[in-house]
């Protein structure tokens, strides 16, 4: 995961969001499939870490990644729709 580019690590980042929403669905109904915790638990830890990663080289792109030392990134970084990733 180290190795992408800012495009790449989005796609991840929104393949892994992706994966994490639709098992947490599934887990309401299904509370205690432990088969379906293991992936959950797998792909949160994988989205947690690339959005680490993410903030890590690009800037936070949640609310949640802001740190005293990277507050105002998120309003003076290119936004995607400019162009920039």
């Amino acid at each position: 995961m180290q190795t992408m580019n800012r495009n790449q690590l989005l796609q991840w980042i929104n393949e892994v969001s992706f994966a994490v929403t639709d098992i947490s669905l599934y887990l309401d109904t299904h509370p205690d499939d432990k088969e379906a915790l293991a992936f959950f638990m797998k792909y949160n830890a994988e989205r947690q870490k690339a959005l680490r990663l993410y903030n890590n080289q690009f800037g936070p792109l949640l609310l949640d990644n802001i740190t005293n030392t990277n507050f105002w990134n998120w309003a003076t970084d290119p936004w995607p729709w400019e162009g920039e990733c």
